[in-house]
């Protein structure tokens, strides 16, 4: 059965996680607390603060690649929101319709960094988030991306998925950094550099 048919037919409420449980794809329930449903449930945390950035007054260009970017957090979300041991049949074949992360998503970020980069000045220090709200929200996004990629690279490691998903999610944070540059010389917004004080 596909997602978008899985969706279908799903009401909002369905009383079964009342006791502190949910179902993964596959059928399988495991507690709300689950390193599996915090690693999905950040992913749609940062999917929300993305919409969050993607509302603000900025380029169309980067609204467009924010839509983007949120519809394959949505892959993403799916990806680990599959129990490994139902998403193959005995004989290897696929039993659930997953969509996977390709590295053509992983390419298409680095080539929006590399155009940005292209117009930013060198980066020569640490830089307070901040200047302004738009930077701001962009920097939360950035933040909650890490601790994303903390909470999937630790399930990883107990129950592998799809290497490029878990490159998605690190190339993601660091394309978000690179926006948050770029909105604040869009913006003509202060960059405050983080200069360590020397000791006396």
């Amino acid at each position: 059965m596909s997602i978008s048919l899985i969706f279908t037919f799903m009401k909002v409420y369905t009383k079964t996680g009342d006791k502190g449980t949910t179902s993964l794809f596959g059928g399988t329930r495991v507690p709300k607390h689950h390193l599996r449903i915090e690693s999905y449930g950040t992913i749609d945390e940062l999917n929300s603060h993305i919409g969050l950035v993607r509302d603000q007054d900025i380029n169309q260009h980067y609204k467009h690649v924010l839509m983007k970017i949120q519809d394959l957090l949505f892959t993403v979300g799916a990806i680990l929101a599959t129990d490994p041991e139902k998403a193959t049949l005995k004989n290897g074949r696929a039993r659930l319709n997953i969509p996977k992360i390709s590295n053509e998503d992983i390419e298409a970020l680095e080539k929006e960094m590399d155009t940005m980069e292209a117009s930013l000045p060198p980066m020569t220090h640490f830089v307070l988030p901040g200047g302004h709200q738009t930077v701001s929200f962009c920097h939360i996004a950035r933040t909650v991306c890490r601790r994303a990629e903390r909470l999937a690279s630790h399930l990883n490691e107990l129950e592998p998925f799809q290497p490029e998903t878990l490159m998605y999610i690190n190339r993601l944070s660091d394309y978000l950094f690179v926006l948050a540059r770029k909105l604040s010389y869009d913006l003509q917004a202060e960059e405050i550099k983080w200069i360590p004080k020397k000791e006396s």
